[in-house]
């Protein structure tokens, strides 16, 4: 007798021996056994998963004595001939080599005629995709108006390519990709049938590489067992299929996760001098890596996880090698690379450049919460959740009154309103600059808006350092910048720059004030000064002589800031620290 491979010989003969199909051989034997039977049957799933092999036991069923019934006897002469490939009334049919309109017109012919011996005249179109489109239109009338002895059972691999028009009228039925647990227990069945001692990590080898096909892993065992005789080991699987053992799929991804450059490139070269297929071990890598997002996701479940024990420890342990946000970016990685390293001319460099760029997705962060930690910086940092301190009082206390009622009255006379198109970029004489309307002293003004800016934003607050007051005059605030910060002007007299400015001020003054950034001449702010100080040493005109009249000393106030911000203080502000550290970035150059 001619020698029959394990796939044939081992096929299942009744649903109770398909496997892992369990959800369409439920649904037929319970159409059988309530007699609900449709005309037209579509099996939809990948390559080695049983569509013809479903179809033919449903046929079976259909036709043995005294059916349909799904508990035939192994000695029914209708069922063998079947399951010979001989039965008259059963026709299994080729679709990528009977797919034009002249074969479908003679099967519209045939199936006019009544059954030879059985009960219904069954046809087995396996790949229907393959159909032309005047083969599938030809077949549209007969498909849905079949005699009553007649069923079609079709099988594809690609649906999308079948016509809706045809997927209308049949039942639909998707078969899955076979589990590994379910292979590895069949396989180790049939190796009991067949008398050979087969490792358990080969078992598993064997059911990883055949990606859930059945036949696939039956044909392997086949050639493994001519390859190595009584006894097969893990080792002959990897080196006969090009595969990577699970201890360096493992290594290999703990050198991803704890940033080991050399030693995944040190990986990579064994693997690829060992003769590995290098787009099968980014598979698996992938896998893997899977199993640790699903094992972090659900919390340590392992039951959507098809693992050994040994692979299970490792996942448990590597999973808490590195967070969520960094397990998801190096896995986008390597799904991405995966696509990739199938069409690149060179597999092994394209690996290394993915593995590269998977060890340093380890420090990426999403965008979601880049974006949230700045808003919670801006939410602590507003002047809304900084409260001022108990002792600040929200206004400025006012002056003593000078002790000539009309010279007091003169100094807070009312200057004439400024006009935005007529700013002077020089400095106001020193009697508007130190008692301006408002009965707010510039040099007490200035040191608390720097502070209420400090608390709103430091880099601002950083610019302000640099700048100094011109003039407050009717509630308008003119800030200069001298000619060495003209950098620094424009990166103040921005929209946000003002606003934020204009916010602090009425803030401090508790009214609505605005605020004007000029540009000013060095000699202007020397002048500026000079009145400044020759206004709070001379009496004006109006007044009586000093020995006559001895007004109160003016409170002191610290002197308006001219100097920049300390560099280092400003290196060493958290803020700045931690901003630098999400960013990755670095300091160039603080300003002068």
């Amino acid at each position: 007798m001619a020698y029959q491979v394990i796939a044939r010989k081992y096929r299942p003969q009744r649903f109770a021996e398909v496997v892992g199909q369990e959800h369409v051989t439920r649904t037929l034997a319970n159409a059988i056994e309530r007699n609900r039977i449709a005309h037209a049957f579509l099996f939809v799933g990948p390559r080695g998963t049983g569509k013809t092999t479903i179809a033919r036991i449903f046929a079976k069923c259909l036709n043995c004595l005294d059916g349909p019934r799904l508990d035939f006897a192994d000695d029914d002469a209708r069922c063998q001939e079947i399951s010979e490939g001989r039965s008259l009334d059963v026709l299994e049919i080729d679709g990528a080599s009977n797919r034009g309109i002249e074969e479908i017109r003679e099967l519209r012919q045939t199936v006019k005629y009544a059954p030879a011996v059985s009960r219904f005249k069954i046809y087995i179109i396996d790949e229907v995709h393959m159909l032309t489109k005047e083969a599938f239109n030809a077949l549209l009338k007969t498909l849905e108006e079949p005699p009553a002895h007649v069923k079609f059972m079709f099988a594809t691999t690609e649906p999308d390519k079948v016509p809706p028009t045809i997927l209308s009228r049949c039942q639909r039925f998707d078969l899955r990709r076979i589990p590994v647990r379910l292979i590895v227990q069949h396989l180790a069945q049939i190796a009991q049938w067949e008398k050979i001692e087969v490792d358990d990590a080969a078992l598993h080898a064997i059911a990883r590489g055949a990606d859930g096909c059945m036949r696939d892993a039956q044909s392997a065992l086949d050639q493994l067992i001519s390859f190595c005789g009584g006894r097969v080991a893990e080792e002959d699987v990897l080196s006969m299929f090009g595969l990577a053992g699970r201890p360096q799929i493992l290594a290999l991804a703990r050198s991803i996760l704890t940033g080991e450059f050399q030693t995944a490139m040190r990986l990579v070269d064994e693997l690829a001098r060992a003769g590995k297929e290098i787009g099968r071990v980014m598979a698996e890598l992938v896998q893997h890596f899977h199993h640790l997002m699903l094992f972090q996701v659900t919390g340590g479940d392992l039951g959507l996880l098809e693992l050994t024990e040994t692979e299970a420890a490792a996942v448990a342990e590597q999973a808490g090698l590195v967070s969520r946000e960094s397990l998801t970016a190096i896995l986008e990685v390597l799904a991405d690379g995966e696509g990739r390293i199938r069409d690149a001319v060179s597999r092994r460099i394209a690996c290394e450049v993915v593995l590269l760029r998977a060890i340093e997705a380890r420090h990426a962060i999403h965008w979601d919460t880049v974006l949230h930690q700045l808003k919670q910086w801006r939410d602590e940092s507003s002047p809304a959740s900084s409260p001022q301190p108990p002792d600040a009082p929200t206004h400025a206390p006012p002056r003593p009154a000078p002790a000539d009622s009309h010279t007091a009255a003169a100094r807070r006379a009312p200057a004439p309103p400024a006009t935005p198109l007529a700013v002077s970029t020089t400095a106001p004489s020193a009697e508007t600059a130190r008692t301006p309307k408002s009965g707010h002293s510039l040099e007490t003004l200035w040191p608390r808006l720097i502070e209420s800016v400090k608390r709103s934003s430091r880099f601002t607050h950083s610019y302000l350092m640099q700048a100094q007051p011109v003039s407050f005059t009717n509630d308008l605030l003119v800030i200069g910048f001298a000619p060495e910060h003209s950098d620094t002007l424009g990166l103040v007299d921005t929209p946000r720059g003002r606003d934020l400015i204009q916010k602090a001020l009425c803030q401090v003054l508790g009214r609505d004030a605005a605020v004007r950034v000029v540009p000013i001449q060095p000699a202007a702010a020397s002048n500026a000064s000079e009145a400044s100080k020759a206004d709070s040493a001379l009496p004006a005109p109006s007044d009586p002589p000093p020995a006559a009249v001895s007004p109160p000393p003016a409170p002191s106030a610290p002197p308006a800031p001219s100097v920049p911000a300390d560099r280092d203080d400003f290196k060493n502000d958290p803020k700045i620290k931690e901003a630098l550290e999400i960013f990755r970035g670095q300091i160039v150059d603080v300003g002068p």
